[in-house]
């Protein structure tokens, strides 16, 4: 019996990508494809879906990570296989904490996503290593340091020092020295200058991540 599979990704090339995948293999059959995490869950519920394939970040304002945190609670089940081509190293560590069963970057792929379905249905987790390296400024993304992405990573959501000093437990004066190393290993002149490249880097995505 083929493996019946709902495509979630709110861009046309992967979507068709996913979808000639799918219908090149007789081990699977689609489902449906669309293009908003919102109703993932709802498909779900159904009854009939055993492989998600599912982006990460939507233009809708949904994400992958929340509908695979629905749909691993309510239908643990079904397999997930999450994509992206966003390098923030977040996706990989909310993806674990959520039982994600593979994670596949779309620009960056070690193994072709047919093999990943087939290993991942087989039972394996399929991961990589880390994400893959962007570059900020002068510096890559492999330079920082984990509290420094944290820091980054809510200064891109538009956070005071203070706030980001009150959601990370650290003083303001803490604060100033990450935003000021962040500031110097990327030659960048502001800290707006820096949340915006930050974000077009795909080094932080705002709103996504740790909950």
């Amino acid at each position: 019996m083929a493996v019946k599979v709902l495509i979630v990704d709110d861009q046309v090339l992967p979507r068709q990508l996913f979808e000639s995948i799918v219908a090149g293999s007789d081990r699977y059959e689609l489902v449906d494809a669309i293009d908003s995490a919102r109703i993932a869950d709802t498909y779900c519920a159904r009854g009939g879906v055993d492989l998600v394939l599912m982006d990460v970040v939507m233009n809708d304002g949904s994400n992958g990570l929340d509908a695979a945190e629905r749909i691993k609670r309510s239908y643990p089940q079904v397999r997930i296989i999450l994509v992206t081509s966003m390098p923030d190293a977040m996706f990989l560590q909310r993806a674990r904490q959520i039982g994600v069963d593979s994670f596949w970057y779309k620009e960056v792929q070690s193994r072709p996503m047919l093999e990943v379905m087939d290993r991942t249905m087989a039972g394996e987790r399929i991961w990589p290593d880390h994400p893959p390296v962007a570059q900020l400024g002068l510096a890559k993304s492999t330079e920082f340091t984990e509290r420094e992405l944290d820091v980054l990573r809510l200064l891109a959501e538009g956070l005071t020092d203070k706030e980001i000093a009150e959601r990370l437990f650290l003083s303001i004066t803490t604060v100033r020295y990450h935003v000021n190393n962040l500031l110097n290993k990327t030659g960048h002149a502001s800290r707006t200058e820096l949340a915006v490249g930050a974000v077009i880097s795909g080094i932080t995505v705002p709103g996504i991540g740790k909950k």
